[in-house]
């Protein structure tokens, strides 16, 4: 439990599907809006691509590709918060959808 002092919290998003990564943080952010915080910023963090390249054939045409490619989407939540709130209790209650990738850190 927090004590004493303003705390920041930033919990980072990642997932490679954009739409469940937007509900995901708009669950997140009516959760908190309900809590006594001081400040609430969501950051939109640029996607990350990583392309694949893969031979068709592996014997007979070497010239011929195939391009894949993956798509991660982040975003940031930051939280300013006031005196003794118990948020890691909210925080891992939060059920996310399966795909979400999220990391929480105190400053």
């Amino acid at each position: 439990m927090i004590t004493e002092g303003n705390t920041k919290i930033r919990i980072k998003l990642k997932s490679f599907n954009h739409e469940l990564l937007i509900s995901s943080s708009q669950k997140i952010i009516n959760i908190l809006k309900k809590e006594s915080i001081n400040s609430l910023q969501l950051v939109a963090l640029p996607t990350t691509k990583r392309v694949y390249c893969v031979l068709r054939s592996p014997h007979v045409d070497k010239k011929s590709r195939e391009h894949f490619e993956i798509r991660t989407h982040a975003r940031i939540l930051d939280i300013n918060l006031k005196l003794k709130l118990p948020i890691f209790d909210l925080l891992a209650k939060i059920d996310l959808a399966p795909g979400i990738f999220y990391q929480i850190c105190l400053f």
